[in-house]
Order: C-alpha cells, then sequence, then structure tokens
C-alpha cells in the first residue's frame, strides 16, 4: 500500500494545478447537483417491522383521521375566568374554524363539540386542541406550518387578556440543527492547535482547507442524495462534525511528516510523495476502520439509522482522498515556505534553530512522560482501569428514548406547550398511546370499544382513555391511552409492555387483535430495537478491532490490548452523559434544556466512531514503537522502543486528539439534543481515549509484556495478510531504488538470494542478472530449489504462501516481494509439463508475449520428453527474446541447453545451495502450492 501511495504522492505533485482545479470542479458541481436535486431533510423517525410501525400503517388505510401527524394548541383562560366563559369561547371557536381551514388539516377538536370534544383541565381553566394532518410528518409542508403558527398567534391575539394560547405537540416536537459561530470556536482552536505544532501559519491552514473542502464535498452528496429517498436532519450535523475532525486530523499527520523529512533535507516533491506514502497508508487504514464501523450501524436493521452510517462513512471515505490527492498537491504547491528555518544563533544540542529548540523541548517532555507511566507499569495500568472504570459506573443507569418537545429550549412555542401541557392536564398528554385493532366480526362496535376503553382505564399507569371509538366503516377501532408518565418515561414504557401483555387476553375475551402505536410507543420500539442491537454491533466493532490490529501489527497482546482500552474508553464516556444527560452534573453549563433519557441511537453511533478514532491513535502511536522495536537492537530493545516510539508520535497525537475533542466540544453547547450527547461523548471518549488509554496504559502494558508484545504465532503470521502500515516495505523501495546499479534495465536482478520452505532452506545464497530480453537456465537437484527461484524472480512467493524469500531481487525495475502484484502483472510463469489441448508450453509463451509480457519463466521443462515438443518451446522462447521478452528457463538434473540459444548462463541452484535432501515430497508438495 505504501508504495502504491507514494506513487500516488508524485503523480499529485507534478500535477498539483490539475488536482487543485478538478476538486474545486468537483465541489461545483456536487454543489449544483445539491441545489438543484435535495429535497429536504427528515425528522420522522420509523422502524418497519414493529408493532408500533405495523398498526400505525395499518391505520394510515383504515383509520386515516387518526394516522397522520398531529399538532396541539393549548389554550388558557385569564386568571379568574375558564375556557366556558363567552369571550373566551368566541376566541376559542373562531380559532378552530380557522385551523381547520389550513391545506393539510383533516380535523381539529374543540371543547364545545360532543362529536370531538378536546380535553379539557379539571378546573376548566385550560383546553388543548387536537390538530390531525392528513399525512406523515414529511408530508407536512412548510407552508401548513407556517399556516399553523399563524392562526395560533391569531386565537393568542384574540383572547382576552391574560389568555394564552401555544402551537406545539408532535409535529413540532423537533428542529432542524444548524451550524452557528459556536462550531466555529472549534475550528479556532484546531488552528491555534496546529500553528503551535507545526510552527507556520500556512501550514496550519493546510489541514484546515483540506478537511472544509471534504465537508464542502461531502455535504453537496448529502443533499444531492435527498433526492434518493428521506435523509434525518441529524445526519448533516454528525457528518460535519466528523468530516471536520478527521479531515483536520488526517492533514496534521501528513503535513507534519512532510516537515519532519525537509528538516532533514528531503527536496519537496520527494518529501511531499514519502510523507503520503507513509502517513497516508496510516490514514487510509485509520479512514477504513472508521468506515466500517460506520457502515456497520446498519447492523441494527434501522433505515434511518443505516443511512446516517453510510452518510458518515462516505465524508469520511471524500476525506481520506482528499487527503491523499489534493493534499499532496497544495503541499508542493507551498515548496520551500513549508521547510522548517534555522537560525545559527539558537544552534542547541538537541538540534538547529528555534525549530528545534521547541522540538527538544517537547521531546523531553514526552520522554519524562513515558519514563513516568512505565517505570511502576504495573500499578499504572491498575490505577487506569479502576479509574476508568468508576467513570463508567454510572452508565449502568442510562436510560434511552427518542427526545420529544420537552428538550426544547424552554422560549421555544412547542416547550412552552409541553410545560404547559405537564402542568395543567398531566405528563401523559403529550404523548398519549393509541391501541388499535380489527372490530369487523363485531355486531356492536361502538359498545365494543366502550368496554375495552372501560378496561383500559383500569389498567395502573393510564391517566385518562379520552377516545375509544370506531371508524366509519366500523371495521377498525381505537382507544386513546393517556398515561400518567411522559413520553419518555420508565412509568409510560411499562404500561406500554402491559397493555402487550394483554394481547391474548383481549383476543380471547372481545375477538379484537389490539396493538400499540403512535408517537410514544414508536419511541420506545425504536429504543428497544436499538438496544438490543447494540451487543452484536459492539461483538462487531470489537472483532473488526482485534482482527485488523493483529494484521497490523503482528501481535497478539497488541490487539487486545488495544481493545480492553477502546471499551474503557467508551464506558468513560457513557458514563459522563449519563452525569450530565440523565443527572444533571453541569447540565446548566452545557445547555441541557432538561436531564432525562439521552436519544436512543447514541450508544450505537457513539461506538462506531469512536472505534474508528480510538483506532487512529492506536495506530499512530503504536506502529511508530513497532517500527523502533523491528529496526531495534539488543536484549532491551523492546523497552528502548516503547521510548523512542512515543516520543516520536506523541506530539502529533497530542495535537490531533486537541484538534478532535474541541470540534467535538463546540458542539455541545448549542447542539441540538438529537446531537448533543454525541458530541460530548465524543469529546470525552477522544480526550479518555487519546491522553489516558493510548498514552498512558499503552506504553505502561508494553512495558509489563517487553519482548511478548510482539509475540504471534508463526502459522497465524503466515496467513495474515500484511499491510506495511509503517512504510518499511517502501523504505526498502528507496534504499534499493539506485540498485544494482543506477539507470540498470535488467529484467531480473538478484543478489545473495535465498528461498525457504516451511521445512528448510529450499535455495540460495545465489546472485544472478538478467538483463531485457536475455536468458538464463537455472538447474538444481529438485523441483522445490529450481521452482523457488523461478516463482521468486516472477513474483509470485508472498507472504502466507508457506515460502519466504531473503536477500535482494528486483524483477523488471519493481522490488520484490513489495511489488508482487505489479510483477505478477509482467511477469508471466508457464508449466512446461501442463499439457492437452491448447496448454502445449510454446503456446503459453507466445501467449504471454501476445499479453506483454515482459518476463516468461518456463518451470518443469524436464518433463518435456518429446523432440519435436522441446523444438516448439525453444522457437517460440527465441521468438520472445527477439520481441525484447526475458525468459528463464528451468529444470531438474540437466541444464535443458537446447531450449535458449548457445552460451546462456547457466545457474546450478543445487551447486550454490549445497542443500541436501531437499527433494523430499513434503516440500515439492509446499512449493506446488505456491505455484498454483
Amino acid at each position: 500500500m505504501s508504495s502504491a501511495l507514494y506513487s500516488l504522492g508524485r503523480w499529485a505533485v507534478r500535477a498539483r494545478r490539475l488536482v487543485l482545479v478538478g476538486w474545486i470542479l468537483v465541489l461545483a458541481l456536487t454543489g449544483t447537483a445539491a441545489g438543484l436535486l435535495q429535497q429536504g431533510l427528515d425528522n420522522q423517525v420509523t422502524i418497519p417491522g414493529t408493532e408500533s410501525q405495523l398498526a400505525l400503517d395499518r391505520l394510515s388505510a383504515t383509520f386515516p383521521q387518526v394516522s397522520g401527524a398531529s399538532a396541539q394548541v393549548i389554550v388558557v383562560a385569564p386568571e379568574g375566568s375558564d375556557v366556558y366563559r363567552p369571550e373566551v369561547r368566541g376566541a376559542v371557536e373562531d380559532g378552530v374554524a380557522a385551523l381547520g381551514d389550513i391545506s393539510q388539516v383533516t380535523a381539529v377538536t374543540s371543547p364545545y363539540d360532543e362529536q370531538m370534544p378536546a380535553s379539557v383541565s379539571d378546573d376548566d381553566t385550560a383546553t388543548l386542541l387536537t390538530i390531525q394532518l392528513d399525512g406523515d410528518e414529511g408530508s407536512i409542508t412548510d407552508e401548513t406550518k407556517d399556516a399553523l403558527s399563524d392562526e395560533a398567534a391569531a386565537l393568542a391575539a384574540a383572547l382576552p387578556e391574560g389568555g394564552e394560547a401555544h402551537l406545539g405537540g408532535q409535529l413540532f416536537a423537533t428542529e432542524f440543527p444548524e451550524i452557528s459561530l459556536v462550531e466555529g470556536v472549534g475550528l479556532l482552536v484546531a488552528l491555534v492547535v496546529l500553528v503551535m505544532t507545526l510552527g507556520s501559519l500556512i501550514a496550519a491552514g493546510l489541514p484546515l482547507f483540506n478537511a472544509l473542502l471534504g465537508v464542502g464535498v461531502s455535504m453537496a452528496l448529502l443533499f444531492a442524495a435527498t433526492a434518493l429517498g428521506p435523509i434525518s436532519s441529524t445526519t448533516p450535523m454528525l457528518a460535519v462534525m466528523l468530516g471536520l475532525a478527521v479531515g483536520i486530523d488526517y492533514a496534521l499527520f501528513i503535513v507534519s511528516r512532510h516537515r519532519e523529512q525537509l528538516r532533514d533535507g528531503l527536496p519537496v516533491a520527494e518529501s511531499v510523495a514519502r510523507a503520503t506514502a507513509t502517513a497516508g497508508s496510516a490514514v487510509v487504514f485509520a479512514g477504513l476502520t472508521v468506515m466500517i464501523a460506520l457502515v456497520g450501524l446498519s447492523v441494527a436493521g434501522i433505515p434511518f439509522l443505516s443511512v446516517m452510517g453510510i452518510a458518515a462513512a462516505v465524508t469520511v471515505g471524500v476525506t481520506v482522498v482528499v487527503s491523499l490527492t489534493l493534499l499532496p498537491a497544495v503541499l508542493a504547491m507551498a515548496g520551500e515556505r513549508l521547510r522548517p528555518r534555522v537560525r545559527p544563533r539558537a544552534v542547541s544540542d538537541e538540534g538547529d534553530g528555534e525549530e528545534a529548540r521547541s522540538h527538544g523541548t517537547a521531546d523531553r517532555f514526552f520522554a519524562g512522560w513515558v519514563r513516568g507511566v512505565t517505570r511502576f507499569p504495573a500499578l499504572t495500568v491498575a490505577i487506569v482501569v479502576v479509574a476508568l472504570g468508576a467513570l463508567a459506573l454510572p452508565a449502568m443507569n442510562l436510560r434511552l428514548a427518542l427526545p420529544d418537545a420537552g428538550v426544547l429550549a424552554e422560549d421555544n412555542s412547542a416547550r412552552v406547550t409541553y410545560d404547559l401541557v405537564s402542568e395543567r392536564f398531566g405528563d401523559g398528554f403529550n404523548g398519549p398511546l393509541v391501541i388499535t385493532g380489527s372490530i369487523v366480526t363485531s355486531n356492536d362496535p361502538v359498545a365494543l370499544m366502550d368496554e375495552i376503553g372501560d378496561e383500559l382505564a383500569d389498567l395502573p399507569g393510564v391517566a385518562d382513555v379520552p377516545l375509544a371509538t370506531p371508524n366509519e366503516s366500523a371495521d377498525t377501532g381505537i382507544v386513546q391511552v393517556v398515561p400518567t408518565g411522559g413520553p419518555t418515561s420508565a412509568e409510560t414504557e411499562a404500561l406500554v409492555h402491559e397493555i402487550r401483555s394483554l394481547h391474548d387476553h383481549f383476543l380471547d375475551t372481545y375477538g379484537v387483535d389490539l396493538a400499540v402505536t403512535g408517537s410514544t410507543a414508536v419511541g420506545i420500539d425504536v429504543s428497544e430495537k436499538l438496544g438490543a442491537a447494540l451487543l452484536p454491533f459492539a461483538l462487531l466493532v470489537v472483532g473488526l478491532s482485534l482482527v485488523l490490529l493483529t494484521m497490523v501489527f503482528r501481535s497478539i497482546a497488541v490487539p487486545i490490548k488495544a481493545t480492553v482500552g477502546y471499551l474503557l474508553s467508551v464506558g468513560a464516556a457513557f458514563g459522563v452523559i449519563t452525569l450530565v444527560f440523565e443527572n444533571g452534573y453541569l447540565a446548566e453549563l452545557l445547555g441541557v434544556t432538561r436531564p432525562g433519557p439521552v436519544i436512543s441511537f447514541m450508544p450505537i453511533v457513539l461506538m462506531g466512531v469512536l472505534f474508528g478514532l480510538a483506532m487512529d491513535y492506536e495506530v499512530f502511536l503504536v506502529s511508530r514503537i513497532r517500527e523502533d522495536y523491528v529496526h531495534g537492537r539488543g536484549r532491551d530493545r523492546a523497552r528502548k522502543a516503547i521510548g523512542t516510539g512515543f516520543r516520536g508520535a506523541a506530539g502529533v497525537v497530542t495535537a490531533a486528539a486537541v484538534i478532535m475533542t474541541a470540534v467535538f466540544v463546540a458542539f455541545v453547547p448549542h447542539g441540538d439534543m438529537n446531537l448533543k450527547p454525541i458530541a460530548l461523548g465524543l469529546a470525552v471518549g477522544v480526550f479518555v481515549d487519546a491522553f489516558v488509554v493510548r498514552m498512558v496504559l499503552v506504553p505502561a502494558v508494553l512495558a509489563l509484556l517487553g519482548e511478548r508484545a510482539w509475540w504471534i504465532p508463526r502459522k497465524l503470521d503466515a496467513v495474515l495478510p500484511s499491510f506495511d502500515v509503517e512504510g518499511e516495505g517502501l523504505a526498502r523501495e528507496i534504499a534499493l531504488a539506485d540498485w544494482p546499479q543506477p539507470g540498470a534495465r535488467d529484467a531480473v536482478a538478484a543478489e545473495r538470494l535465498v528461498v525457504r520452505t516451511a521445512s528448510g532452506t529450499a535455495a540460495g545464497p545465489v546472485s544472478f542478472r538478467v538483463p531485457e530480453g536475455g536468458a538464463l537456465l537455472v538447474r538444481g537437484d529438485s523441483a522445490v530449489q529450481v521452482g523457488g527461484v523461478l516463482l521468486a524472480a516472477a513474483g509470485r512467493v508472498v507472504r502466507g504462501g508457506g515460502v519466504e524469500v531473503d536477500g535482494k531481487l528486483k524483477t523488471t525495475g519493481l522490488v520484490l516481494p513489495e511489488r508482487a502484484a505489479a510483477v505478477r502483472g509482467r511477469a508471466a510463469v508457464v508449466d512446461a509439463g501442463t499439457t492437452g489441448a491448447g496448454h502445449a508450453p510454446d503456446d503459453a509463451v507466445r501467449r504471454a508475449v501476445r499479453e506483454r509480457a515482459r518476463l516468461i519463466v518456463v518451470d518443469g521443462c524436464e518433463t518435456v520428453g518429446d523432440v519435436t515438443a522441446r523444438m516448439e518451446l525453444a522457437q517460440a522462447l527465441a521468438d520472445a527474446q527477439r520481441d525484447g521478452v526475458a525468459v528463464i528457463v528451468g529444470a531438474v538434473g540437466g541444464a535443458a541447453s537446447d531450449l535458449a540459444p548457445p552460451g546462456t548462463p547457466v545457474l546450478d541452484v543445487g551447486a550454490a545451495t549445497g542443500a541436501v535432501g531437499l527433494g523430499a515430497r513434503g516440500n515439492e508438495t509446499s512449493m506446488q502450492e505456491v505455484r498454483r
């Protein structure tokens, strides 16, 4: 991966103007598409398949008058008066008539209408008008909402002095979140941190530019996608929050690596390419983990949550692509202006100039930090685990629900309505339940509904049953049940479960298949389904964490440690959320309008996002430690690697964590109540994960384990793919760029090449060079020896194949095994032992030439016994050489000299290795596995 990114970085440098213009055009085109296609956002939350949603869908067909969206107007009479006074009654009746004339309004209750009576408070001082609309919340137009607001205001003005009328209810229970200046504080903090970290205003501005452009393109795509289906109003805010955070962080890692390399004297173009390859590899891995976790939100089976996860994943993906293409281009444009300045008068032992001096100060700080946390590693681990475990304890009382109007700002009309309804009527009137069922078999539907309503009224937790009626066709009945508790209370949830538990009783007694629905029941079902999906999602995330980190770090202990640390971070975030949003600590300071349950999808979203971010820090920090461990020497290299690796990565990780925390915190004070707990949880989770888990717990655990931290079973190591996040392969490619000599155009070059099978050395060490269009004969004592060299030269020996290659090896100018995938596209392998129609060796050779192979390797030539077949193969090889294709021919025993021109060099791998007994069937089988 690092090699591919290196090539991408070099291309972006060469085509920097094209890249910049291209991204600006992409932004313009996606913005235009968003303007033309966008259909607006949706606040409705539904879960297909739940009892409440199925019942609501049936009601839309059988009883549409009660299935659509609804609103409420609470009217409070002046002090000393009541709603039956003529002056109040006249204003209310006029208001009811005006509300009923509004488009999309199907019915309005009135306290003076016996057919559709509105609720009146016990002291007659207030009435609650219910407005039923035609269609769900998403289909109610802004014109209708504005008209409702205007008529409610007109009703309030028509009431006697001291009277009140406020509009609220389900339709106005949620607000669309908006970006404000408060969120800009996070960007300002990010800029300050970037300037302090990078030491340059230009360098600090590049990550912000990178993040803003990525977010701009992502938001345009998101709004254009509203033409394909509904997208919740929380989705863009979550995407913006994530896009800004990861966009700045990813760019920071690349820019900081670029400036380090510039300080070491690398040319600008080469430094940009290397930074893209090394830091960019970690960015790709980190971005993929975030995206996988976000897409994994679909495991809950909830459409709006799946859309939210996919939209956020697309934002992260766009940010990664921008970071790997646009950022290298603008780094190249900045050129030498990003190179740290050297001031001779500030020379010190730590380096040159003020840049070096500040770097040395930071280095000494982090050196002291890592010494402190690893001095008594067992004690450090115990303190961290106990402290974070204690912080996570409040999360045991965390309750989930969909927010209602009670969490809106206190001066919001819907919130005023909500509070007045609770005060005058009781909490349950803000979220009545609807009990419905088919009554087509009843002979007396009115009496039947009265009986069911009376029985429901006697249940504990029921405050009132204001309505129990059949529809006009007498095939469906509904009962409106007002609970004693509010819409998000535990009492209401218990009542819903109680009514559902009596399903069989009502079916046996009345022959009615009752179901509980309404917005309150839908919210309860959403919360329960999300809660049920939390454990499978957690197992998915934890399992993914273990697998990915095992592949990256080639270790068993490191992934387990990383996963445990992630769980501690999640627990701490949940604990803080519970303390703030449910217990009310610091609620006023953070703008929490009402303590209570947090939004249902908070845990699963927070776990998914924090997983990706935690893996970011794990990769950036631990990969640096592992890199120093791999290149270290001596018995104490594991402990030394902790110190040097930590000092090398801690500064950038610190800056990244501060920036990301600041971005998330900025969304807390002004954010809506859907996003506020997620933003706070992410801020706490990132802070804890970066500064406590990764920078305290991780070095302590690694120090405690020593060499054992990097142990992995050999067989597991063989089957796992390698990501080369640290860019070791790229470093080897760069080191061998001018080998065997500058400008060499060899088809194959090998120096001290050794091929090892699982049971021992198959061939080597051998050294040889094959020029373009040249030839080489390889012979040995066994198929394993010969095949090993041939397959290695053709790029067919890869990690996990049971065979390893040591030494220097280049094929068509590409270093092996790092560029094996590219070499396999340039080198063809022909098994001369394959026979049958269309499989003759000479046909295979000619086919490889037609496919523009630059190297043809022919193995098993000793099996071609037919003289004619050998002549045809020899002719095909000669033709290939005339076309400039290099040829390597291998045979066991004889040199197969008749298959190549006279004077072709012969490589005797048997003589070179001095190996004995390596032709055993077990070894040949192992090599045959690689050949396939």
